[in-house]
């Protein structure tokens, strides 16, 4: 009889034993799971400091910052004296070229007309422009660029329509580098002597544009003495643009280089700005 009951007793406690099981069971993929995750962020986090810091943002590239950051009063680079002596009939003032930005580039001409009558006239025209560039971290340094513009600068000069007689040479102390072109130009009014310099100093280029005529049965002028003139002005406005920035305008100048660094003849195929010049040959009266 008591093992009778010993076994009714039985049934009972089953429950209870198969319920602890289960509960055993159910807890074993519970605590996977949490390993898992606790595993996975481990593996994360692991990676993130194994990560350099900023490593999906590429650092800003940098250039070297231009020397010069303004321009003089285009109308004032030329001293009076020289005025006087290459278009002595101009006036007091010249005729400053329209800009968005005079910091940037600037410009500024003035004519000249001796008119003696039946015995002929003296026809002068003279011009001077800078530009000046920044530097940019998608184009490049500010003085590279100058380089690069200077270069096309002496090319359009060599390259003018109808121009003959072509010549060009280098300039030396003005400036960091300098070319001086110059050719004969006819016109229905005359016979036209045109002189080109152009120079670069630190990141400005200046480019100095003048030419003679003897109208009227007047003779040339002679282009040597237009071209010492040309020069001179040109020498003036390169002082005028160091002066401005604070430099001293008597220093020396720099050996001149090409755009690759090495002394060389600018050339025609580098990429450059626009034109600075406000004013051609082509466009005289």
């Amino acid at each position: 009889m008591q093992r009778r009951a010993q076994r009714a007793d039985q049934p009972e406690q089953r429950p209870s034993r198969l319920n602890r099981v289960l509960a055993g069971a159910a807890a074993v993929p519970v605590m996977l799971i949490a390993a898992g995750c606790s595993s996975d962020s481990a593996g994360a986090d692991a990676k993130a400091s194994e990560s350099p810091a900023g490593a999906s943002a590429s650092p800003s590239p940098t250039v070297e910052a231009a020397a010069y950051a303004k321009l003089p009063e285009p109308c004032e680079v030329l001293s009076k004296k020289t005025l006087e002596e290459l278009v002595p009939e101009a006036g007091k003032s010249g005729k400053e070229g329209n800009s968005d930005d005079v910091s940037v580039r600037a410009g500024c001409s003035w004519d000249s007309l001796d008119n003696n009558g039946v015995k002929g006239s003296q026809f002068r025209w003279l011009n001077v422009s800078l530009l000046r560039f920044e530097s940019d971290a998608a184009r490049g340094a500010g003085e590279r660029r100058a380089q690069e513009h200077y270069s096309q600068q002496v090319a359009d000069a060599k390259s003018a329509e109808g121009a003959k007689n072509t010549t060009s040479e280098q300039v030396t102390g003005t400036g960091d580098q300098a070319t001086a072109v110059r050719y004969d130009l006819k016109k229905k009014e005359g016979a036209f002597k045109q002189q080109t310099v152009v120079a670069r100093v630190e990141n400005v280029v200046v480019t100095v544009d003048y030419n003679g005529a003897g109208l009227a049965g007047e003779k040339s002028p002679d282009a040597d003495d237009l071209m010492k003139a040309a020069q001179k002005a040109a020498k003036e406005a390169v002082a005028a643009v160091t002066k401005a920035n604070g430099a001293d305008a008597a220093a020396a100048p720099k050996s001149p280089k090409s755009p690759s660094g090495s002394p060389s003849e600018p050339s025609a195929e580098s990429p450059s700005e626009s034109s600075a010049s406000s004013g051609s040959p082509a466009k005289q009266s």
